[in-house]
């Protein structure tokens, strides 16, 4: 036998006898499934036909905004060696180098405003682009125009002039729960409109993109290559999120699929309108996670928010009265509970614009108002070079404002960029380096001294709130 039991039917004209604690079994989980589908069918904003819930009517209304967008770029050819030699370039007239070549993408759109239009898609679909031609489910065919695009949150902006276009209505994606139901549309390896349904499987996700500004959401709505900047609708047909990333080995859906928030698409779409490019908000400040060593290290109840270890001079922070050492727990009333969030929320906002900030500062709550800058505005800090396993880290000296000033002596990480190759390899914003290869260091210079004389081994003691650990890098 290959451990497949085959069944067989009983004598002739009686049905094989199961035993009873089977068919009890049976009976029960039939009877819950269809708890469950009569539950799904009349709480669900669905119609019926046949007396089955079906999407199809909302589909109808929705898939006429989603677009399939198609993209020429140039595409330098490999240098063949010959191209190098003169002689051989002159006796053929050839250029110099290798010639580029024409190359097409594809990729989906949403339309958003069909007024005026505007179609959102992903940065990654339009950059570099010669030529975008948008194709609606019509059939019908428009030089589309972009707008501007961001790549810190990978949104761009498209125009097309067309009559009679349809849109999506923008749903609330912050109302989102792990666990409601959506459909993603878009065009999955240039086959044509394509819709796949899943859930919300996760929120807040962070560490796609390494500009750091993501807050994404996880769905196991198929999203296949060609799927970057179609929607995602929640089951009243409303746009939530714009497919942006998957998670594969070979480039296919494996179910995990992250699409940027509606909530965040359209405030980056208000500024690429207005001014053709993202302005960064900034407010001058070097943040990092509060985590519960901080907060006990710190006295402090709380044990979330961001960290402020360091206030720079002339900033809009310094101008509204905040202090290194605060611990920024709201912006405009929408919780703050790490560095990323801060991060976001700072980073979306008009520049010029004012926002009150909670903060907590030695056991009280208070409120301050800052004015944000602009983040082209910052002023450098004064950083030390770092080796290329530590890229995306900034290190310098400890200063009056830090956690850790006064306490030890080192050279701390004062911001690590999400996703960078410091981070990969074990590096926290807020970490301090007491000693590389067992050779103490004090400061930046001691540091950059080590790092010339170590090996392909990098051994770092770090301080990292009230313990020590060792970051071994190859």
């Amino acid at each position: 036998m290959n451990g497949l039991a085959k069944l067989r039917p009983g004598p002739a004209g009686h049905e094989r006898a199961f035993p009873r604690r089977w068919r009890v079994a049976g009976a029960l989980i039939a009877g819950c499934v269809l708890s469950v589908a009569a539950a799904q069918a009349a709480t669900l904003p669905l119609p019926l036909r046949d007396g089955v819930p079906t999407l199809a009517p909302l589909l109808r209304d929705v898939t006429p905004a989603v677009v399939n967008i198609s993209v020429a770029t140039m595409v330098p050819q490999r240098n063949n060696p010959l191209f190098r030699d003169p002689f051989f370039r002159r006796f053929f007239d050839l250029p110099e180098g290798a010639p580029a070549r024409p190359r097409q993408s594809a990729g989906s759109g949403v339309i958003v405003d069909a007024e005026r239009g505007y179609v959102l898609s992903n940065h990654h679909v339009v950059a570099r682009a010669e030529s975008v031609t948008v194709t609606l489910k019509d059939n019908r065919r428009f030089e589309a125009e972009v707008l501007g695009s961001d790549p810190g949150t990978d949104i761009a902006l498209l125009r097309i002039e067309a009559d009679g276009l349809a849109s999506i209505p923008i749903g609330d994606s912050e109302a989102l729960e792990v666990g409601d139901f959506v459909l993603a549309i878009g065009n999955p390896f240039g086959l044509g409109q394509t819709v796949t349904s899943g859930i919300v499987s996760a929120l807040g996700r962070s560490g796609i993109n390494v500009e750091g500004y993501e807050d994404f959401i996880q769905t196991d709505a198929s999203i296949n290559p060609g799927n970057s900047g179609g929607a995602l609708v929640n089951l009243r047909g409303e746009l939530v999120g714009i497919n942006t990333a998957i998670i594969g080995p070979s480039g296919g859906n494996v179910g995990i699929g992250f699409a940027v928030p509606v909530s965040i698409a359209t405030v980056v779409m208000d500024q690429l309108a207005a001014h053709g490019e993202m302005q960064r908000g900034r407010i001058g400040v070097m943040i990092q996670d509060l985590t519960p060593d901080l907060a006990e290290a710190l006295d402090l109840e709380i044990q979330h928010g961001a960290l402020v270890s360091r206030v720079e001079a002339g900033s809009p922070a310094e101008a509204s009265g905040l202090q290194a050492g605060d611990v920024i727990v709201a912006v405009d009333g929408a919780k703050v509970e790490s560095s990323r969030d801060l991060r976001n929320a700072i980073g979306l906002i008009r520049v010029g614009e004012e926002v009150e900030i909670a903060i907590e500062r030695e056991g009280r709550r208070d409120r301050l108002t800052v004015r944000v800058g602009n983040a082209q505005d910052s002023v450098p800090v004064a950083a030390m070079e770092v080796p290329p396993a530590l890229e995306g880290a900034t290190l310098r000296d400890l200063e009056q404002g830090d956690p850790a000033y006064g306490r030890i002596e080192g050279v701390i990480a004062a911001e690590v960029a999400p996703g960078s190759r410091a981070a990969r390899n074990g590096m926290r914003s807020g970490d301090v380096i007491v000693a590389l290869n067992r050779r103490r260091v004090r400061n930046a210079e001691e540091l950059e001294s080590a790092f010339e004389n170590a090996g392909q081994v990098l051994a770092l003691n770090v301080v990292r709130g009230n313990s020590r650990l060792f970051i071994v890098i190859r």
